[in-house]
């Protein structure tokens, strides 16, 4: 498999790392090869090197960096300002964020799935990095920002379609602020002045409330998905982690249950997690760096 080379600018959003050394490289190598029907759970740390910020790396995140941050699922659905705000700054964010591409880590979990050693993929991101590079056993925990969900009758639509809409609608707003400094969430940074103007449409279909069709900070993963994802945690014998600190709940409890049920666990990320007590490997490093070194044994 011919893999992309790395652009040096992706990197303006990953911490610093230690190179891996060889032993480390070999174990994780062994683990992979003797996992049979492996679980991967991906989060911010493999789309920082497609060049999209995350939220708490040390330096580099937008906590660090920034005192934005996201807007909570309660004041998205608290008024129509509120909503004004959130997709005046999409809007504007969204033509540099949808332009993100997958990355060498997305590719490699594409031909591990295409010979069989992914038996499927769980990401915490919204980026649909993973798709677009191909993989197919794939759930979008937190959703995806490329799709839009109407709170009234649950229509989905395309986030382009939208902004379609969006760009009609206000032919004539116009702000200042730079659309290439998107956020990890895919928007940017306004004024409340900027955005008092812009008009935001309703559902087609029923005239209801539009929200990207993602899990805000404060809302919760549906049961179904929920129960799904445990359902692959059973089916697995291993789970590999990458490109996570697992902080939040909602990734960190489908590793305290694989812990349970004695499946092996191996972590990839830059810094501490909150699983590495429960892991069998874990590696300090950048999975860009260390994917592309693991070699699958034939067959």
């Amino acid at each position: 498999m011919k893999l992309p080379r790395l652009n040096p600018k992706q990197l303006n959003f990953v911490p610093d790392a230690e190179p891996v050394c060889s032993s480390d490289l070999s174990v994780l190598e062994r683990f992979v090869n003797n996992s049979r029907k492996l679980l991967v759970l991906t989060g911010a740390g493999l789309s920082t090197e497609s060049g999209i910020p995350d939220y708490r790396s040390e330096k580099v995140g937008l906590y660090a960096r920034t005192n934005k941050r996201p807007m909570k699922y309660q004041e998205f659905i608290s008024g129509e300002l509120a909503r004004q705000k959130y997709w005046a700054r999409s809007f504007v964010g969204w033509p540099k964020f949808s332009s993100f591409q997958p990355n060498v880590c997305h590719w490699i979990l594409v031909e591990w799935e295409r010979v069989g050693k992914v038996n499927w993929l769980v990401t915490q991101n919204v980026d649909a990095l993973h798709t677009k590079a191909g993989s197919h056993h794939v759930t979008e925990l937190h959703g995806c920002l490329h799709r839009v969900l109407c709170l009234g009758c649950g229509d989905i639509t395309a986030r382009w379609d939208l902004q379609g809409q969006f760009a009609k609608m206000n032919h004539t707003w116009t702000v200042k602020s730079l659309s290439n400094q998107v956020a990890p969430d895919g928007d940017v940074m306004l004024s409340d002045q900027e955005v008092q103007n812009f008009q935001v449409p309703t559902c087609h279909k029923c005239g209801g409330t539009l929200k990207p069709d993602v899990v805000f900070f404060g809302d919760n993963v549906s049961k179904s998905t929920v129960d799904f994802v445990f359902q692959k945690v059973e089916e697995c014998d291993s789970v590999l982690v990458a490109g996570s600190s697992l902080s939040v709940f909602s990734g960190y409890r489908f590793l305290h249950r694989a812990a349970e049920l004695r499946k092996h666990i191996a972590i990839i990320n830059i810094g501490e997690t909150r699983a590495d007590h429960l892991a069998d490997v874990k590696i300090n490093g950048r999975c860009g760096e260390i994917l592309p070194q693991i070699r699958l044994n034939n067959g």
